[in-house]
């Protein structure tokens, strides 16, 4: 099965180029999306010096939001299966074979990559994002009538019929409710895998803050009973 691997990218010099060859390095048959959503820290230089087949590069000409680069590459993707991975170095491709078995086998159409299901190796951080997370989660879960672990990983995998019967709206941080919403109402099989986690700090890069959970709690709502 084709994959297509949409990497959202913003602000990411130091580490975009190690994603992409980490990416490649995985023994699939892929193309590799990369939507750059108007970065100014070199970033961009970067993705010129990146030369091969396989890989494509969208630019942004301002910052939209990860919802929006996610929405580009959502449209470009080819592939029977796509795969959405973080431009920083949080998520590793290695576990991609675990994230690929459930639909590879015909078990699912959706698998999320959950930090918190345990089996591999994570960084230890901050306590209250944590416990952000797993409210987020839970809240999810109530309205959804699901039963997932980790609802705001970055590590979502599907199949080309997903990407055909939804539509992605949200432009920034309500990508991840919004999709969860979206998956659950349409009936389409979900699978969580474990997976390792190498957070950042807020020095090394890390972007979303307390703000954007306060905002995924509006979304949630709004992608349950308003869209």
């Amino acid at each position: 099965m084709m994959l297509s691997v949409i990497i959202p990218v913003y602000n990411e010099a130091k580490t975009i180029r190690q994603m992409v060859e980490r990416v490649q390095a995985t023994p699939y048959e892929k193309e590799i999306l990369i939507i750059d959503d108007g970065s100014t820290d070199g970033t961009r230089e970067q993705l010129k010096e990146l030369d091969a087949p396989n890989v494509k590069i969208i630019l942004h000409e301002r910052n939209m939001g990860k919802g929006a680069a996610i929405q580009t590459g959502w449209k470009h993707a080819t592939g029977e299966i796509l795969l959405i991975q973080d431009a920083d170095t949080e998520y590793d491709p290695s576990d991609y074979p675990q994230l690929l078995e459930p639909i590879q086998t015909g078990k699912a159409d959706v698998v999320f990559g959950s930090r918190f299901l345990g089996g591999g190796s994570h960084r230890v951080l901050f306590f209250w994002h944590s416990l952000g997370n797993r409210f987020l989660t839970l809240l999810a879960n109530m309205l959804n009538d699901i039963n997932m672990s980790d609802m705001e990983t970055g590590y979502k995998v599907f199949t080309k019929e997903v990407q055909k019967r939804i539509r992605i709206k949200s432009n920034r941080f309500g990508f991840e409710p919004e999709f969860t919403a979206k998956v659950s109402r349409n009936n389409f099989r979900i699978y969580e895998v474990p997976i390792s986690y190498y957070g950042r700090g807020y020095k090394e890069g890390k972007k979303i803050t307390w703000r954007d959970g306060i905002a995924a709690i509006f979304w949630i709502f709004r992608y349950r009973f308003f869209d």
